[in-house]
């Protein structure tokens, strides 16, 4: 395989994270973005192919003085779980690329406080590039932001 098409290798920090997930867990400890949005504490309350559905909390370093996620720190969220739901419902055994996030736009709507939910879903994949949704929810299903990442593939 040229060298620019092989698949890069994962840490093995970063595989850790993944392998052997607690029931009920997106991830444990071992991912630098998650460990920051203490991830290995989210409730994975569904996940199948292209589509995760979490119970998030908000960690103290990410809130404002109102108690409220910080609104630079939505988008750490949003390209976390945009990366996992371009892998979401595939074994992380398998070779893989690293994803770069392209573009993304976020559109807030209500403060988002603790013990929200996030639903993000691939609403498309063409060739290298991926296009996610990803939702955050209150506890009635209000919505609290909305955002659009483009995802590629990137090689080499």
């Amino acid at each position: 395989m040229p060298e620019s098409k092989k698949a890069v290798e994962v840490p093995p920090e970063v595989r850790r994270a993944f392998a052997e997930r607690p029931p009920g867990r997106l991830m444990n400890r071992g991912h630098p973005v998650g460990d920051f949005l203490e991830a290995h504490a989210w409730d994975l309350l569904e996940e199948r192919r292209g589509f995760l559905r979490l119970r998030v909390h908000l960690p103290e370093h990410v809130r404002n003085p109102r108690g409220q996620l910080f609104g630079g720190f939505t988008p750490t969220y949003v390209d976390l779980i945009a990366l996992l739901t371009c892998r979401a419902g595939e074994s992380w055994e398998s070779p893989r690329h690293w994803l770069a996030t392209m573009n993304m736009h976020v559109d807030y709507v209500e403060p988002i406080t603790d013990g929200f939910r996030v639903e993000s879903q691939l609403l498309r994949k063409r060739g290298r590039t991926c296009w996610v949704e990803t939702r955050f929810l209150d506890e009635h299903g209000t919505l609290l932001a909305n955002a659009l990442t483009t995802l590629r593939e990137a090689r080499g």
